[in-house]
């Protein structure tokens, strides 16, 4: 099969002014950068609001492992599907972060005949959305210590500053670092420091949640930067540049409009990280597409019990909108790593490790459940599956009394959705009965232990005392109230990367917790969760070039 970037530069695909025209938005309302993406200014959008909503399907899936679940690629796959089978769809999706395209993923825009395109352009520098939450991440951070240097008015304490700096790239060795150093008139002053990367930066999760410019501004001015030397939190407001941070986010806050490799329009926009932060597009996006969509596709980051549930009790809470319908996707030798299977060792990639292996895909099946959503269980389907594994793993879903389908969209595209698409339009057909998993009456500590013990599956919550610091100095500053946004480990139910499939027994322990005020959550920090990821030992960026023609080569 060709490679991923040859089937996109193959593509027959529209202009996206064309496109625009089609969902009703004359193209000079939109913004071109170049012939095939365009950002949508929200006021344009905003003719809309009247329009009735379309259905809105999530796509979540299993616990990560290195076999792949195909979770991107599956949504692109379910667009596809969705409009050969007549329906009229419109998708949503996160922007790629550059770090992790040159770390593990070598691309995060779908593959085969299943892609968003130009997914050159969009794996990369896109239109600059990344960089400008970077900028303004950096310049707050920059008046922060400028504050300090030129006299401290507010007696902020340098040993107390909870904002770090943003880059949008895996540099573990910029984690932990000191700065100011040089001399108070040259360097400011001297305190531990440290970088996050940006797609984990509050003003990340900001941008994914405002509705508008307005929100937009008043969650920034939230932005807690620090407490002061008697323990009083310091805001962005206080620092007087929201203003300018507004200014440099003026384009970025528009969503972005680009295409399947079949034609279907997709919104990409947002990009913050479902380990550290809540993991979806962002709100603009997914009420765009349900807007301008019969059916609107989006997608969850890593698994039910990450991505899904924040989607649930924090997007659908703070958004007032909720999932007509969820899609789980999974795959045989997912499964089999799930059932104890070594993905290097092909002899132990067998029926009886996928039989193992399926408690994972259970758990996740009953934690959507609690939602009161409608679940559909998409296989997709690799080239070394056979068909005993894909039908045995459809035979499970019958007897749990889950719908399923056979997903073959990598190598098919949307003729390969299709039996997927009927089951999701089948079930939804059926109505819902949408919940939120907890109460914001509840506190911090029940929230984080609800969580816990009906979605992770864990037999016990455990704080450290840094943590039970900051617990109770939220709960009296009044933020209790705010829903929880757990960052832990993508690889395991747990805490713990090492524990496949669905462990029980084991003890949650909540090592910090950090407050995104201008979010609108509260961030409990889980295990050995960093908020910089690090490179591999063999980072993609190793098969990642530029020819002689001016062709990029190594994207996936």
């Amino acid at each position: 099969m060709k490679s991923d970037l040859d089937i996109s530069r193959e593509a027959k695909v529209r202009p996206i002014a064309e496109l625009a025209e089609e969902m009703g938005i004359p193209s000079c309302e939109t913004i071109p950068y170049g012939r095939d993406m365009a950002k949508v200014p929200l006021d344009a959008l905003r003719r809309f609001d009247d329009k009735e909503d379309g259905k809105l399907i999530l796509v979540t899936a299993i616990t990560a492992t290195p076999a792949g679940e195909g979770k991107t690629v599956t949504t692109i796959g379910l667009i596809q599907g969705l409009s050969r089978i007549g329906k009229n769809v419109v998708g949503a999706l996160r922007e790629p972060s550059i770090g992790p395209i040159f770390g593990i993923k070598g691309g995060a825009t779908g593959g085969g005949y299943s892609q968003v395109y130009p997914m050159w352009d969009i794996n990369l520098h896109f239109t600059g959305d990344i960089h400008a939450v970077g900028s303004a991440h950096n310049l707050l951070s920059a008046m922060v210590e400028n504050h300090i240097a030129k006299g401290n008015e507010l007696g902020i304490d340098p040993t107390n500053i909870t904002l770090k700096k943003a880059i949008d790239m895996n540099c573990r060795e910029l984690r932990n670092m000191v700065v100011g150093l040089g001399g108070k008139s040259m360097g400011g002053v001297p305190h531990e420091s440290g970088f996050l990367i940006t797609s984990a930066s509050e003003i990340s999760a900001i941008l994914a949640l405002a509705s508008d410019r307005e929100d937009l501004r008043e969650r920034l001015e939230k932005v807690v930067v620090g407490y002061t030397y008697d323990g009083r939190m310091v805001t962005a407001k206080e620092l007087n540049c929201v203003g300018a941070m507004m200014v440099l986010l003026k384009d970025a806050i528009n969503p972005n409009l680009v295409q399947t490799l079949e034609g279907q329009p997709v919104f990409v926009h947002g990009f913050p990280f479902a380990n550290i932060a809540h993991g979806s597009n962002s709100i603009v996006a997914t009420r765009a597409a349900m807007k301008l969509g019969d059916y609107a596709v989006t997608e969850a980051g890593f698994a039910a019990d990450l991505g899904a549930e924040k989607f649930m009790d924090i997007v659908c809470r703070q958004a007032g909108f909720s999932p007509d319908c969820t899609v789980i996707v999974v795959s045989a030798r997912a499964l089999m790593m799930h059932g104890g299977a070594d993905i290097k060792d092909e002899s132990t990639m067998t029926l009886d490790a996928m039989r193992e292996g399926y408690p994972n895909l259970d758990k996740h099946i009953s934690n959507l459940r609690l939602h009161g959503v409608p679940v559909v269980v998409a296989v997709n389907r690799f080239s070394q599956d056979t068909d005993e594994a894909v039908a045995e793993i459809k035979a499970h879903c019958d007897s749990l009394g889950v719908p399923s389908a056979e997903s073959s969209v990598y190598a098919d595209g949307g003729k390969g959705g299709t039996e997927l698409a009927l089951r999701v339009v089948e079930a939804i057909e059926g109505g819902k009965d949408f919940r939120f998993l907890y109460g914001t009456d509840l506190t911090i500590k029940q929230k984080i232990e609800t969580i816990g013990y009906e979605v992770y599956g864990t037999s016990m919550v455990n704080y450290m005392p840094a943590a039970e610091k900051v617990l109770s100095s939220l709960e009296a500053a009044g933020y209790g109230n705010l829903p929880v946004c757990i960052a832990k480990t993508q690889a395991s139910l747990s805490d713990n990367p090492s524990r496949k499939g669905a462990p029980t027994g084991w003890k949650l322990t909540v090592r910090d917790v950090y407050l995104s005020a201008g979010a609108g959550f509260v961030v409990p920090i889980c295990g050995q969760m960093s908020l910089m990821p690090g490179l591999p030992k063999n980072p993609a960026a190793e098969r990642i070039d530029l020819d002689a023609e001016g062709r990029i080569r190594g994207l996936k």
